[in-house]
């Protein structure tokens, strides 16, 4: 009769092999093959890598050389790189390097870009070097900008150069900012009461005829006061669908600020505005206020 003899080898925690002999014929099974890790190693990197160059071409903390902030600076199918450029001549300024001011020009034509981002930071960086008629002029125009956002930053911005224009502006941001519909429609959907937004968070949908949906963003940081219209009801163009309050530091900065340049009137809107906030807040409300009285005493 036919033997069958099978033996297992294996050594070193390798993977066994298995021979047979059928009848005095042998042969090999040998087992299936393992597939390489490498594969896997790679796509586990992605995972790693992908992410990490996302960050790293976007994080604004990132140095960048002469001529690359020269090119961002240009670059105005992607907001993100001037704004990343504008970063490093802020801190440049900051730092009291002469040699940013070759970028000045580039700058202040930039506060007329269409992209608000741009803008937005424009008005900031140019607060940075308050020796600079250029910003300064700049900046007067800025505070007629229609984003909100743009105009709070030029405020605070040309409060730097002593200059009171922008007073107004700061005692709005005190204050609920109401958000208006674009359009005529349906209000399909909208956030709670109590929401926190930043720029550019979506507030609520308006739907037209024809499927045609129209998307209202947050102008200004803060959380969420009053709903006005119930969703599934109609809206009409310009009417008042939610209020924003504002945040602790759109606070902060504006009291700061109307601690330089608030006069006697803005007072009682100080005080208003600011009686149910956090101590922080009221703390700073109430230097502002004592600043302002003291610059009118001296005044007289």
């Amino acid at each position: 009769m036919p033997t069958r003899q099978t033996s297992v080898s294996s050594g070193n925690g390798s993977a066994g092999q298995v021979t047979a002999d059928h009848g005095g014929a042998s042969g090999v099974v040998k087992p299936p093959r393992r597939r390489s890790p490498l594969p896997l190693a790679i796509l586990a990197a992605l995972f790693i890598i992908a992410p990490f160059l996302a960050w790293y071409g976007t994080w604004f903390g990132r140095n960048l050389s002469d001529d690359t902030i020269a090119q961002y600076l240009t670059d105005q199918e992607n907001p993100r790189h001037v704004q990343h450029a504008l970063s490093q001549i802020e801190a440049r300024i900051e730092a009291g390097d002469p040699g940013v001011k070759r970028w000045y020009p580039q700058i202040v034509k930039l506060a007329g870009s269409n992209a608000l981002e741009i803008r937005q930071t424009v008005a900031w960086v140019m607060g940075q070097d308050n020796k600079a008629e250029e910003f300064h002029a700049a900046l007067a125009q800025l505070l007629d900008d229609p984003a909100p956002i743009v105009r709070r930053n030029a405020a605070l911005a040309i409060t730097r150069f002593g200059d009171a224009n922008g007073r107004a502006e700061l005692i709005t941001a005190l204050q609920p900012f109401n958000v208006v519909a674009p359009a005529d429609g349906i209000l399909k959907s909208t956030l709670a009461p109590g929401s926190t937004v930043s720029v550019g968070t979506l507030l609520a949908r308006i739907e037209q005829a024809g499927n045609v949906n129209i998307e209202v963003r947050s102008p200004l940081p803060g959380k969420i006061e009053k709903v006005f219209v119930a969703e599934g009801n109609p809206v009409s163009s310009n009417q008042t669908l939610v209020s924003i309050a504002p945040d602790e530091r759109s606070l902060l900065e504006a009291l700061l600020a109307l601690r330089f340049v608030g006069a006697r009137e803005d007072i009682a809107t100080i005080e208003g505005h600011t009686r149910d906030m956090s101590g922080k807040i009221k703390e700073q409300a109430a230097l502002t206020v004592k600043a302002i009285q003291s610059r009118v005493a001296n005044v007289k």
